[in-house]
């Protein structure tokens, strides 16, 4: 199945006052694993993440063509901008062009800006873009312009890309294999705490959706470091390449 909601929750139990665990974006695949009167447990095709979501209606699997890639792009309901909708649609989103006119790209029942997709199989250097979600909400689970965690602004820059990389920061930790020192650290490193982890920008700079601060900052790495082992009590566990 695929989700053509815009953006889908996904919570840790039967209930919608449970934890969110992730979320869907339009176009995301996920297998139905049991069915409920309200909900629905599913797994997503891309990391096998398991959680269940409200018992709706759902398309069957489409082949995308094109990915949203700027942090949000507003829709149409029809191909000009004075048809502009109160609906947005989040960076990493995969949509089916089926028609174009004008500046305009057709999907479902919008039409979207052309300059805000890029084609399937474009990849950008990895983080490239990540600094468009800088002051976006951090929300526990949250995975689009709306809200993002840590593990999630890590892992939705690899799903673009068309790359492999888990929903949470334990198993991140996992996955990326080659350790770096502290003092050699670079641009695109891996930085993991006990469940936190940020991205180098630079050997002096890193970005993270940050709890503390409520939001995706820009910060020094050292003192990012020390903020929080002294907030915390927490050491840096790994410093991890961006890829295996």
């Amino acid at each position: 199945m695929i989700n053509t909601n815009l953006i889908l929750d996904v919570y840790k139990d039967r209930s919608l006052k449970s934890a969110l665990s992730t979320q869907l974006l339009y176009g995301e695949k996920f297998k139905i694993v049991k069915k409920f009167r309200k909900f629905l447990k599913i797994k997503t095709s891309y990391d096998n993440y398991i959680g269940y979501i409200k018992n709706k209606k759902f398309k069957k699997n489409f082949r995308p063509t094109h990915k949203v890639s700027t942090l949000s792009a507003y829709l149409y309901s029809k191909p000009n901008k004075k048809f502009k909708l109160k609906k947005k649609i989040s960076f990493c989103s995969f949509i089916k062009i089926t028609d174009k006119k004008n500046n305009f790209l057709n999907f479902d029942k919008y039409w979207i800006n052309k300059k805000d997709v890029l084609p399937v199989k474009k990849k950008n250097l990895l983080f490239s873009k990540i600094k468009i979600f800088k002051n976006t909400k951090y929300k526990w689970g949250g995975n689009s312009f709306k809200g993002i965690d840590c593990s999630a602004l890590v892992q939705i820059f690899y799903k673009f890309n068309n790359k492999f990389c888990p929903r949470d920061s334990k198993d991140q930790m996992k996955y990326f294999r080659k350790n770096v020192k502290l003092s050699k650290i670079k641009k695109n490193n891996l930085i993991f705490w006990k469940g936190h982890v940020a991205i180098c920008l630079s050997k002096i700079d890193l970005i993270h959706a940050y709890g503390p601060k409520k939001k995706v900052v820009i910060m020094n790495s050292k003192k990012t470091i020390d903020e929080i082992e002294n907030r915390s009590n927490l050491k840096v566990k790994f410093i991890k390449n961006e890829s295996n």
